[in-house]
């Protein structure tokens, strides 16, 4: 049961914030989820909320998106109602004994523990996820999913279970702060917050990250093709032959491939091949299973034939993207954008 936060305890009537940034944290999710609360105290002239920026050594912190923002040391972090984990690419590479300790800390303290974008990584590295439903961004669900299957994983924008928040960050960050500022305060401030910084509306927490209306072609494509995306999507693993994704959708393979050259531009066969590889590469940026566990998981019989495909979608091999992939989105060529470039080095 989703805990009320209302009830959560504030000294002096103010309700203190420990927003805690990993490096390449993503800056714009860490001030969405902020700015209401700073927007509450403004409009009521009353200092409701206080937030401190942390890190596990203090002193300025690079975002994702080159921004500095100035932090103070974990161990002089002051005792807080809520803390906040906010991470973004490649959050197990910054997990330590200090960063798990004060999060266990807050949580003995009945702190309300909080996880932006890829911050349920860190909650669930420490032990502090086991029993509670869960989401992340959806670029980074499938690698938590292997790597955490005993937590049950949702593809909403945000989760509140009990004492443990989770959120896919973005602008889905504004959407809890905006849901919290009302359980903590009113529905009036709340909604008052967010005219001020034009949330026309809030979205709740089982909005899905890409709504099917929307995703992945728009509403013109026929809803019989977005079926057997859809089925497709279902079996990245186990896969399905091209026979088996018509039954499953009771249409000819004759039609199926009229209704994928017109709307798609590409064979269902080969896109299917392709979001299985789009799977393949968020596992092999994102977690440390070996490349035979990767091809099995996305539904390749043949290591071989995995790391072949792979290098035709990608441009690199994944051996050599496990390296180059992990830093961050913002700092490094997509390798789809060099292929015509390592096709051409690759000719001479």
């Amino acid at each position: 049961m989703a805990r009320d936060v209302s009830n959560s305890k504030a000294e002096n009537g103010v309700t203190r914030l420990a927003v805690v940034v990993l490096p390449n944290f993503n800056l714009s999710a860490t001030m969405n989820f902020i700015d209401p609360f700073r927007v509450a105290n403004y409009l009521d002239g009353t200092q409701h909320f206080a937030w401190e920026f942390l890190s596990e050594e203090g002193g300025a912190l690079t975002a994702s998106n080159g921004a500095r923002l100035d932090t103070r040391p974990l161990d002089q972090a002051a005792p807080a109602d809520f803390a906040i984990i906010s991470s973004s690419w490649e959050p197990e590479a910054h997990i330590s004994p200090a960063l798990c300790g004060f999060l266990r800390q807050a949580a003995l303290r009945q702190a309300t523990l909080i996880g932006l974008d890829t911050g349920a990584f860190v909650l669930a590295h420490a032990g502090l996820l086991s029993g509670h439903r869960a989401t992340v961004h959806y670029e980074h669900m499938d690698a938590f999913q292997e790597i955490f299957p005993d937590i049950q994983l949702s593809e909403t924008l945000w989760e509140i279970d009990r004492a443990r928040i989770t959120c896919a960050g973005g602008a889905a960050a504004t959407d809890l702060a905006l849901h919290l500022l009302q359980g903590l305060k009113s529905a009036a401030l709340s909604n008052a917050a967010a005219r001020y910084i034009f949330a026309p509306r809030r979205r709740d927490h089982n909005a899905p990250q890409n709504p099917g209306d929307a995703e992945p072609l728009g509403a013109i494509v026929p809803e019989v093709l977005r079926r057997a995306i859809r089925v497709m999507e279902a079996h990245l693993e186990a896969t399905l032959s091209m026979g088996e994704v018509c039954d499953h959708i009771g249409l000819s393979h004759r039609q199926l491939d009229r209704l994928f050259k017109q709307y798609v531009g590409k064979p269902p066969a080969l896109y299917y091949r392709d979001i299985r590889l789009d799977r393949a590469r968020g596992l092999v940026t994102q977690t440390s299973l070996s490349m035979a566990e990767i091809a099995v998981a996305s539904g390749f019989s043949s290591q071989v034939h995995f790391s072949r495909a792979y290098r035709q979608r990608f441009g690199l091999p994944p051996s050599r993207d496990r390296v180059e992939g992990r830093i961050p989105f913002e700092f490094r060529a997509w390798p789809m954008h060099r292929r015509a470039r390592e096709a051409a080095k690759n000719d001479k």
